[in-house]
């Protein structure tokens, strides 16, 4: 079995491929939850709805989260109520939240309740949140402190970022689920997500770290920069603010110790050999995912390092 960390819509694109060529007892995927955030009075998971989405052929291609043909009537009620309707969620996508809510509401995990969201959209693959503990990301930045949705929709991402910190500044240990998909994968794969944003969380989960250090399989991650830039999303930003270098070898710096192959885009070919002095092995390939077969492609270059 292969193990995927992800989190955004670069994670989804390349759970997409892999899925296409694994069966679901081959792939199991870890989602990032520091992004979950209530509105309304609804949990709302967004990486864990993209890949959902992604996955059952629902995802608005075109902005990257949500479902296509949404509407937003519900939205604009709200906002003639003088609720704040700075998060876009359409009216198809609430359903999701509502039904989450209430079955978390019922005594679920929500890792049970993502299988039953999964499993009622015709995804049979394990789709597993990072934990079932409150593992918010908190985002310091120069006019202070926020959480991510009001950092990345609110604010646009636009505010510095001085710092991170993972949990809400407590204890976070990933499910049982996720530790025992570890334990039974023969590879681990680091998805092309932002690795401030979306892969950090999960490795900032308690203990988690060591279980990666202590991982017999291959340890595989994918650089989402690509000739410099963000394919999309904040992390070249991030970067940037972090004090990295914006390029695939400063993501190769995030992964030190916890990675055995990198995979750059052509290109980057001239940052082998500086990713390679960090340890790595590096296969240099076409990592753009604009079509599906991009994302197939690019699974299966994946998949024959695994073996």
């Amino acid at each position: 079995m292969i193990t995927v960390l992800a989190g955004g819509v670069g994670g989804a694109k390349l759970v997409l491929g892999l899925a296409n060529l694994l069966n679901s007892e081959e792939l199991t995927v870890v989602v990032n939850t520091g992004d979950d955030e209530e509105f309304y009075g609804l949990h709302v998971s967004p990486d864990i709805d993209t890949v959902i989405y992604t996955l059952a052929g629902l995802s608005n291609e075109a902005v990257g989260w949500g479902i296509t043909d949404e509407s937003f009537r519900t939205l604009g009620r709200l906002k003639e109520y003088g609720m704040e309707t700075w998060f876009n969620l359409g009216d198809l996508d609430l359903a999701t939240h509502i039904v989450r809510s209430k079955l978390l509401k019922d005594g679920l995990s929500l890792t049970e309740v993502t299988e039953c969201l999964a499993k009622s959209v015709g995804v049979e693959h394990s789709i597993l949140p990072m934990s079932n503990g409150d593992a918010k990301t908190i985002v310091h930045t120069e006019v202070g402190k926020m959480s991510f949705q009001e950092y990345f929709v609110k604010n646009r991402c636009e505010p510095i970022v001085r710092h991170l910190e993972f949990g809400g500044g407590d204890v976070n240990f990933p499910s049982n689920e996720v530790s025992s998909a570890l334990e039974e994968s023969t590879a681990l794969i680091l998805s092309p997500s932002n690795p401030y944003l979306s892969i950090n969380p999960i490795l900032a989960l308690s203990g988690f770290r060591e279980d990666i250090n202590n991982f017999k399989g291959i340890k595989i991650a994918v650089s989402p920069i690509v000739g410099g830039k963000a394919l999309k999303g904040p992390a070249e930003k991030l970067l940037r603010e972090m004090g990295a270098d914006v390029s695939a070898l400063g993501v190769a710096r995030q992964y030190v110790d916890i990675c055995d192959v990198f995979v750059i885009d052509k290109q980057d070919t001239e940052l082998t050999n500086d990713i390679k002095s960090l340890g790595m092995n590096v296969v240099v390939t076409d990592t753009v995912m604009n079509s599906k077969q991009d994302k197939v492609t690019l699974a299966k270059a994946i998949l024959e390092l695994c073996e």
